[in-house]
C-alpha cells in the first residue's frame, strides 16, 4: 500500500470515528449537547483534525441530516413499490413515513428541526426523494379523481403537512393524545385525503 493510500484510509478512519462520536453523543444527550470540542476529546485528537473533516457542527449535522433522508426515502420507495394503485401507494407511503419517524427520532428531530433551533439557513438538505415517491402517487391519482384540475402541489403540501403535522406532535409530545390515539388520527386524515383524491 502506498502512502497516498495509507494517508486516504486513515483520513477515512478518523471521519468515521467523528460522525461515530457524535451520533453516540446525540443518542444519549440529544443534539444540543453536539459540540466540535467534545467530539475531539471523545476520540482523542486536537480540534482542528476535527475541521480537516467538517468545517463546522452544522456540517455534521447537515451529514446526518442526509443520511436520515435518504432512510426515509427508502423506506417510503419500499412502500410504494408494493401496491400498484396511487391511492394505496399514498396510505402505505403515510404509514412507512409515521413508522420512520417514531423508530428514528433523532434523525427526524434534525431532518426538520423538531424541538431544536434550525440553522440559519434553512433546510440541513434536500428531501427531492421523498418529495418524488408522493408527488409521483399524487400525480397518477388526481386524473381519477373528483377534481382532476387539482393542483399538485397543492395535494402534496396538504398530504405532507398531514404527515409532519402529526409525527411533530407525537414526537414533541406535547399532547395528551396517546400514540394509538395519534395514528388513528394519522389514519383517518389521510383516509380522507385520498377519499378527496378517488
Amino acid at each position: 500500500m502506498g502512502i497516498t493510500e495509507r494517508r486516504l484510509r486513515e483520513k477515512e478512519k478518523v471521519r468515521s470515528a467523528i460522525l461515530s462520536t457524535a451520533w453516540q453523543m446525540v443518542k444519549e444527550e440529544g443534539w444540543q449537547s453536539l459540540s466540535i470540542r467534545k467530539i475531539a476529546d471523545s476520540i482523542e485528537y486536537s480540534v482542528p483534525v476535527i475541521y480537516d473533516h467538517f468545517e463546522n457542527k452544522e456540517a455534521i449535522l447537515a451529514e446526518f441530516a442526509n443520511e436520515g433522508f435518504r432512510l426515509l426515502s427508502k423506506k417510503v420507495q419500499q412502500a410504494k413499490e408494493k401496491h400498484k394503485d396511487p391511492v394505496n401507494q399514498l396510505k402505505a407511503m403515510a404509514d412507512s413515513y409515521w413508522n420512520f419517524a417514531l423508530k428514528n427520532r433523532e434523525y427526524y428531530r434534525l431532518m426538520y428541526g423538531v424541538g431544536m433551533a434550525c440553522c440559519e439557513g434553512g433546510s440541513l438538505c434536500d428531501k427531492e426523494g421523498f418529495d418524488y415517491f408522493i408527488m409521483e402517487a399524487i400525480k397518477r391519482a388526481i386524473p381519477k379523481s373528483k377534481q382532476p384540475d387539482a393542483h399538485v402541489c397543492l395535494k402534496y403540501h396538504t398530504f405532507w403537512s398531514i404527515l409532519h403535522g402529526l409525527v411533530s406532535i407525537k414526537i414533541m409530545e406535547s399532547s395528551p393524545v396517546s400514540g394509538e390515539l395519534n395514528k388513528m388520527v394519522l389514519d383517518d386524515a389521510v383516509e380522507g385525503f385520498v377519499k378527496n383524491l378517488a
